[in-house]
């Protein structure tokens, strides 16, 4: 009963220990530095991070960084950033696959040594007609049986940078007839006369993933080289490397299925064109599901851990919807924030028979549901702030809120009623006016009459103004993510809406990244890293306060 309640992975592992394959657990994230991590590479840090923590073990960050031609500093740091802050602790196991480059070179030159490569001379066209196809075996390069010494000649003299990129390639030599496509005598080194971040000028040949991902996880002393499930088919050649090399503990490489979330772009080509177009201000856009625009859109990592754990490990595929990461946000944030008062459509209010000048404070519960938060003051005055929504000068059947004639409560205050309003040139209302009960302070009538609407506000002279973005699916829902045709992203063109004239109360100031509250009735709101002022505040909506999302019954 008990393994039934683990997953499949944990189960490999218990096994393992159990029969002394290896005596403790280290496992690994290992990023090519070549774009920003989304939400599926969450899955993969949490998961692997929280194997070597569940088995007392160690975890490494290995930047994968053996294509040049693709990869930046800035990748590197923003990784570094988001693994971080998902809670992977790596501070004393940061590595990176170039620290190993000699020992992959020394690698090559054994296989080449046991007769197990060979330096071909075919071009990356006549590699691909070589290999045959899913039905026909593949057939041999004319120089796979080049001399062990002519092949240790002329791989030290790619080394050398004598031959140009492309002129020559090292192969494995392996089986051009296996019917897994990635045995037939895969390339293990390229030529690339480029500079790398990390060596500099000092190598013109760089190996292949498939190569060097092994042997990076056997030096480092990985046990469980934990991936997802493309890589499955990559296994043999994996487990070929692994044991060519003769590594006395090789490491067990295991697929996982990915995280799939319906409606949202994780492709880089995608993201990088919607970056260099102007269409998103970055790849940390609060509308992207990359790990840096989710924590600048007020996600936390628990609410991350909690939606990975919701989502399960498993062999297979599926997908889940963004309501359910917008579920376990509300759920996280719900009792750690204070419900604040903001108002994105400001009305004004005038209280007729409110003291000119006066103003007091209220004292206001920061979180109902969690008493631990405390309380705070809010300033109350003569004139405030409501939303346009929460007055209607003819009100619909039903309407509980503010029209002539009618009391509502103020959220902690007093009771008012509506009894004019003010009126532009064009006819629009711009402030309505009202009275108020001073005996009703609190919200409640001493005499027990029922008022049955309630509505929030923020005291005019002491509201902060500020901005506020509103977000939806950066792509149409409705039409899909691509477009069939064309291949083009079917963009949503209401997916940030940004309204500039906005009031929060006086509690706020001083807020800064990466602050969050709750505006009551309103939505989860965090202060932006970005855009946000110490004089004009800018906020983001992380999520509104209801969906239709409900977690399946177990």
């Amino acid at each position: 009963m008990e393994n039934q309640s683990r997953n499949f992975i944990e189960q490999i592992i218990d096994r393992d220990l159990e029969e002394g394959r290896v005596d403790h657990v280290m496992t690994r994230f290992p990023p090519e530095p070549n774009g920003y991590l989304h939400i599926g590479h969450a899955k993969s840090i949490l998961l692997n991070y929280g194997l070597a923590q569940e088995y007392h073990g160690k975890f490494n960050l290995r930047f994968d960084d053996t294509n040049p031609t693709k990869e930046k500093s800035e990748f590197v740091e923003s990784i570094e950033n988001d693994v971080r802050w998902l809670g992977a602790d790596f501070e004393d196991r940061l590595y990176f696959a170039s620290d190993y480059f000699e020992q992959m070179y020394e690698a090559a030159v054994k296989l080449i040594r046991k007769g197990k490569a060979f330096v071909c001379d075919l071009t990356a066209d006549q590699i691909r007609e070589y290999r045959g196809t899913l039905k026909e075996a593949g057939k041999n390069s004319p120089y796979r049986d080049r001399s062990v010494e002519e092949n240790l000649k002329l791989f030290e003299e790619m080394k050398n940078g004598v031959y140009e990129d492309g002129a020559k390639v090292l192969r494995a030599k392996i089986d051009m007839s296996s019917p897994n496509m990635n045995m037939r005598d895969p390339v293990i080194y390229r030529i690339a006369h480029i500079s790398h971040a990390n060596t500099g000028d000092k190598w013109c040949i760089y190996p292949m993933y498939d190569f060097a991902h092994p042997i990076e996880d056997a030096i480092e002393g990985v046990t469980h080289s934990i991936c997802t499930l493309e890589f499955e088919d990559h296994r043999p050649l994996y487990d070929w490397v692994v044991n060519e090399l003769e590594y006395e503990q090789p490491p067990r490489q295991i697929e996982f299925a990915k995280m799939y979330l319906t409606n949202v772009v994780t492709g880089k080509r995608y993201i990088k064109k919607l970056v260099e177009n102007g269409i998103v201000d970055g790849w940390d856009d609060p509308r992207l599901v990359s790990i840096s625009g989710l924590r600048r859109r007020g996600y936390t990592p628990e609410a991350i851990r909690m939606f990975v754990e919701l989502s399960g490990i498993s062999k297979a595929q599926s997908s889940a919807e963004y309501a359910m990461l917008e579920y376990c946000v509300r759920e996280d944030l719900k009792l750690k924030r204070e419900r604040v008062m903001g108002i994105l459509h400001p009305l004004r209010l005038v209280i007729d028979n409110y003291p000119e000048g006066q103003t007091e404070e209220l004292e206001v519960e920061n979180n109902l549901e969690n008493p631990e938060l405390g309380s705070r003051k809010v300033p109350f005055g003569r004139e405030l702030y409501i939303e346009q929504e929460d007055f209607m000068e003819v009100p619909v059947p039903k309407y509980r809120r503010l029209y002539p004639g009618n009391e509502v409560r103020l959220m902690h205050a007093y009771l008012v009623t509506c009894t004019g309003v003010e009126k532009d040139e064009a006819g629009n209302v711009i402030a309505v006016h009202c009275t108020y009960d001073p005996a009703t302070r609190g919200g409640n009538a001493p005499d027990g009459r029922k008022v049955r609407g309630t509505i929030h506000w923020v005291e005019k002279n002491s509201a902060l103004p500020c901005e506020i973005r509103l977000y939806e699916n950066i792509v149409d829902e409705e039409k899909g993510v691509y477009d069939e045709e064309t291949g083009e992203l079917n963009l949503n063109p209401n997916s940030l809406q940004v309204l500039k004239d906005c009031f929060v109360e006086a509690s706020l100031k001083g807020a800064k990244a990466p602050d969050s509250f709750q505006f009551v009735r309103t939505g989860y709101f965090c202060v932006d890293s970005k855009l946000s002022k110490e004089d004009r505040l800018v906020f983001n909506r992380i999520a509104a306060l209801k969906s239709s999302f409900k977690l399946p019954v177990s």
